[in-house]
């Protein structure tokens, strides 16, 4: 028996050693890529939480958290959209509509974040009309 727990910590050693690899190896490779969102920016608003950080390594780590942060917020908040939109086509299935392309309105957004824990307010505008800004003519309000 006590052999085994030797054999089970040597293995657990082992794959710590693995993590620890990857990780400098990952921390490594965030030195040769450029994130969509830039550092100043990424460091501006570490710096304006009160965290300060000299590594680059950490300034684009944060940066490509945020940035797949930001890419599933849209991806859910786009599903939300159609879904939406579907509803809207189930209910007028007479009229043709003759735009199918998405629009993403402040309400699709904001049910897309709360599934993140991240509550919106935000004030009615003329803009958050679906039909704003198409011609009189094709709108189907």
């Amino acid at each position: 028996m006590n052999h085994n727990n030797h054999q089970s910590q040597q293995s657990s050693e082992g794959r710590h050693d693995d993590d620890d690899a990857s990780l400098s190896e990952f921390l490594a490779s965030l030195m040769d890529y450029t994130p969509t969102i830039p550092d100043e920016l990424v460091e501006h608003y570490l710096a304006k939480s009160g965290f300060q950080c000299p590594d680059v390594r950490l300034i684009r780590l944060v940066a490509v958290a945020t940035q797949k942060f930001v890419a599933e917020v849209a991806t859910d908040a786009l599903q939300q959209c159609k879904a939406r939109q579907a509803a809207v086509v189930k209910d007028k299935r007479d009229k043709q509509q003759k735009d199918k392309r998405p629009i993403l309105t402040m309400e699709d957004l904001s049910k897309a974040l709360r599934e993140y824990g991240v509550n919106v307010k935000h004030q009615e505008y003329f803009a958050d009309s679906p039909s704003t800004g198409m011609d009189p003519a094709s709108r189907e309000e």
